[in-house]
């Protein structure tokens, strides 16, 4: 499976994405050119990578978090089941 990501909805303000990773997989490095809000759906641990380090991160299901825009990163599954989350995008 590796990662897929789904475009659910979109309009002038908004961009609404489901993201699924499995074990080990990654997102590749991407920069958001907008502000947005991350809502986990499944739990587990991801490592966040950007120009500044890493950081390992534990997703909670539906505790969200916001992101400003503009930081290249990627994200990279480190829990043994896939993990899921939809991202929003304030355009």
């Amino acid at each position: 499976m590796g990662y897929l990501s789904e475009l659910l909805d979109q309009s002038s303000d908004h961009r609404v994405t489901r993201h699924r990773l499995a074990p080990g997989a990654s997102t590749g490095w991407h920069r958001h050119n907008h502000p947005y809000v991350v809502v986990p759906i499944t739990s587990g641990t991801v490592t966040i990578t950007s120009s500044d380090g890493k950081a390992q991160f534990d997703m909670q299901p539906l505790r969200p978090y916001s992101r400003p825009e503009g930081v290249e990163h990627s994200i990279r599954n480190t829990s043994s089941a896939p993990v899921v989350f939809v991202e929003v995008e304030y355009l």
